[in-house]
């Protein structure tokens, strides 16, 4: 079993490599979300003057952000604990795993509720000005 040392210690760096990539991708998607949600607060508040803030949007899409960040962030913690994992590393990926899972589907119920509302209220909006 000594040709299988070299392929583990090789796995081992291209895991350790992909679980870097994943957490910066995670890193990434909430400072694009941040400045995704500070751009439309900046074009808001130029148009809008007599409307209600709507702070709902802004919570929606960056919800979206948060929720795409966490996936990865699940993801690079699946791949820390793939190599020799020890009890307490599993432990705490069971436990790091339920509470992310927990987080984005609550994070999921609260966006899909969200965009209904956002949906209901284009259309009434729409029916307003077939109206006048």
């Amino acid at each position: 079993m000594e040709w299988f040392k070299p392929l583990e210690n090789n796995l081992d760096k291209v895991a350790t490599l992909v679980q870097f990539c994943l957490e910066t991708i995670s890193v990434i998607c909430v400072v694009v979300g941040l400045l995704k949600t500070i751009q439309i607060v900046i074009v808001l508040s130029r148009r809008r003057h007599n409307h209600p803030f709507p702070f709902n949007l802004l919570r929606l899409r960056f919800g979206i952000w948060l929720a795409l960040a966490l996936e990865f962030q699940l993801g690079a913690d699946i791949l820390a604990t793939t190599i020799a994992p020890t009890l307490e590393e599993l432990v705490k990926l069971a436990l790091i795993a339920v509470i992310r899972t927990f987080l984005n589907y609550f994070l999921g119920k609260e966006l899909e509720v969200e965009s209904k509302l956002q949906k209901q209220r284009a259309e009434l909006a729409v029916e307003q000005f077939v109206k006048e």
